[in-house]
């Protein structure tokens, strides 16, 4: 793989990106010329995305951080150093109705999906600040602004997210870096899948695809598309925005 222009010399950390929409977005990322820090918990996983990387001509590295540890995320800040793109896309799903969601899941969630990705950047954004440059992408979810029963905290954890996105980008903007959301519709990875299974059973997958006017889930390249886009020069104007791409589900 030759690195083509739009990321080449920049550095990208993924989070969560051992799986899922996450892998996907350190692949095209790499395949943009980017060094990809890929990051998550599972050793495995995380070295396996590496190989994928470097045998196709990239360049990755990975580092293992526990996001609902503070002193792990901090110590994943301080390795990945100077960080030109940040994705904030780890994320659990807890899958509940609210009168019996169990304190455990939820602060799981709050810890992943929030207080994380809050504290990872205020960690990586400073060096952004001094250098006058930076994007960071912050994935959201269609669920932060369309009803579906039994994912009240993900739901809320997801629109908190937007809303950050929206005042970062009003602190760092001015300095030159800009923040940005990707808003995803049901997307066929390992995780979502075994959430529609548990919530709508066999055929499941195809209901929530009908549910689109598109008449199916996304691929996860497909979502990592969007991410590289606000991640590249070519979203140069963008800052503050949250894009859908959920196949124009919020939209009908």
């Amino acid at each position: 793989m030759t690195p083509s222009i739009p990321l080449t010399g920049r550095t990208a950390l993924i989070t969560g990106s051992t799986a899922g929409i996450g892998r996907a977005a350190a692949l095209l990322l790499a395949e943009a010329g980017a060094e990809v820090i890929v990051t998550g918990r599972d050793i495995s996983r995380g070295n396996d995305t590496v190989a994928t990387i470097t045998r196709a001509g990239g360049r990755a590295r990975f580092l293992a951080a526990d996001l609902t540890d503070l002193a792990s995320l901090r110590a994943l800040a301080e390795a990945a150093g100077a960080v030109d793109v940040l994705v904030n896309n780890a994320a659990v799903q807890p899958l509940s109705p609210a009168v019996s969601q169990d304190i455990d899941g939820f602060d799981a969630a709050i810890a992943v999906n929030l207080r994380a990705p809050y504290f990872l950047t205020a960690a990586i954004a400073p060096a952004m600040l001094a250098r006058g440059s930076g994007s960071i992408v912050n994935i959201s979810s269609m669920t932060a602004t369309t009803a579906m029963a039994g994912f009240s905290v993900y739901t809320a954890t997801k629109a908190a997210m937007e809303a950050l996105t929206r005042t970062w980008a009003a602190e760092f903007s001015p300095s030159g870096v800009r923040v940005n959301a990707v808003s995803p519709g049901p997307t066929r990875t390992e995780a979502v899948l075994t959430a529609v299974a548990e919530a709508l059973g066999a055929g499941g997958e195809a209901q929530l695809g009908e549910l689109t006017l598109l008449g199916r889930m996304a691929e996860p390249r497909e979502i990592a598309e969007v991410i590289l886009f606000l991640a590249e020069d070519r979203s140069s104007y963008l800052t503050g925005a949250v894009l859908a791409a959920d196949a124009g589900r919020t939209a009908a």
